[in-house]
């Protein structure tokens, strides 16, 4: 399977609100905010098969200490093959020594994230004011 991962920002709306669709994120259902904040965000990794827009992850950070993977979505035919892996690794090439790197995870996704060195921060208790009701 010749999968090209990078960072870009040269998406499509339709790709995008399909692959969120396709993983049935809520946020696929506000493109006008989805869209812009993908655009905004400090770094946007996709990742395509025959032109196709199969993966998707953005980072947001102050660009020296602190780093927050808020979306990683793989259209769900391709999960399993490493294409979320090979997206994480370019994340974190350029995120390298940052002293934070920080996501929420739940579900599978939990040991996915695991594997790629994450692990949960001492105590804390994840928290948020969130306005979907899908994860």
């Amino acid at each position: 399977m010749s999968v090209i991962v990078e960072i870009s920002k040269e998406i499509e709306q339709d790709e995008v609100i399909n692959l969120y669709r396709a993983n049935e994120w809520s946020s696929a259902e506000i493109p006008e905010k989805l869209i812009p904040a993908l655009l905004n965000s400090e770094t946007l990794v996709t990742a395509r098969r025959g032109g196709k827009l199969i993966g998707i992850g953005n980072a947001i950070s102050d660009g020296h200490l602190v780093v927050y993977y808020p979306h990683m979505l793989v259209d769900p035919n391709y999960q399993g093959l490493g294409v979320g892996r090979m997206m994480m690794e370019l994340m974190q090439s350029k995120y390298r020594g940052f002293h934070q790197q920080m996501l929420t995870a739940d579900g599978k996704a939990v040991e996915f994230y695991k594997a790629l060195g994450f692990e949960r921060a001492g105590k804390t208790e994840p928290m948020w004011v969130y306005a979907g009701n899908d994860h």
